[in-house]
């Protein structure tokens, strides 16, 4: 029973860090239609970073958490703002030079740093147990972060004119377009939103997980079957999926085991796209 019970905060724990991540990456698709394939790499970004900041200059692990944020915000600024929107609507431009960037991302980074993953740890040891269940605290400190940064993208996005604006944009951008949103200001703003909550979750995660130049691969696949499961640029159906994906791995790792547990959230995913193709709140068509 302690088992059940720990696994499955876990698994929350787990899915909440999935919801911090995955909420980015179906932002930019849903505004701006584009398929971000260097978001793995803004989370390499947020590690790194945090990693230099606290291990390297001493800074407070929660100011260096911030400071990877931020970093992370403004290269996406840079990146979207410079060479998506002079290619926004060429998909196959944009997927190039986003995977162009991740390319560069874990060969710069293996460069500065080396292959070998670091001596990364969170700062905060030990755990909180109860009766019939047990969660250390740091999982329990990242879920906190994550749940009060998912409800402020909430808010940003559903209570601001910023968010209703983007929200135009990703409803029929022609039409917000003629009533005065420029699409210049906005993609670029919503990518740094987009790459800065990736870098945020990197700089939180990867103490507790691993931080190494190409943790971005399984970050970037995870993402992409949250996002295609939640329904392509529906942010309450990402949010949703990646709390499934996040329990459901937790538990099928330990009474499945590694590759058995992978294979059965696998069929879980396939199963539920079949029932609905396009995905838990997905819409049937996109207008651009």
């Amino acid at each position: 029973m302690d088992t059940l019970v720990s696994t499955g905060l876990i698994g929350i724990s787990m899915g909440a860090q999935y919801a911090l991540l995955s909420l980015g990456f179906t932002l930019i698709f849903g505004i701006l239609g584009v398929i971000n394939f260097s978001h793995g790499g803004f989370y390499i970004i947020g590690g790194y970073v945090a990693y230099t900041c606290a291990h390297l200059l001493g800074v407070p692990f929660p100011f260096a958490v911030l400071a990877a944020a931020l970093v992370a915000g403004v290269v996406g600024y840079a990146l979207e703002y410079f060479l998506v929107e002079p290619n926004v609507n060429d998909h196959l431009n944009t997927m190039m030079i986003t995977l162009g960037f991740y390319l560069i991302t874990t060969t710069g980074m293996t460069v500065a740093f080396g292959p070998e993953p670091p001596e990364f740890r969170f700062p905060v040891s030990g755990a909180l147990r109860g009766s019939g269940f047990y969660l250390p605290y740091s999982n329990l400190i990242v879920l906190a972060v994550c749940v009060a940064t998912i409800g402020g993208v909430y808010l940003l996005m559903y209570r601001t004119q910023f968010g209703i604006a983007l929200r135009a944009m990703a409803d029929d951008r022609l039409v917000a377009t003629a009533q005065g949103l420029r699409p210049t200001r906005l993609f670029p703003l919503a990518f740094a939103l987009a790459t800065g909550l990736a870098g945020l979750t990197g700089a939180l995660v990867t103490p507790i997980l691993a931080l190494s130049p190409h943790v971005g691969d399984s970050v970037l696949a995870t993402s992409f079957m949250i996002v295609i499961l939640g329904g392509l640029g529906s942010i309450g159906g990402a949010t949703i999926a990646s709390f499934i994906v996040g329990i459901v791995e937790a538990y099928s790792s330990v009474y499945l085991g590694g590759s058995k547990g992978a294979l059965a959230l696998f069929v879980l995913v396939l199963i539920i796209l079949v029932v609905r193709p396009t995905g838990l709140m997905g819409r049937q068509s996109r207008k651009a």
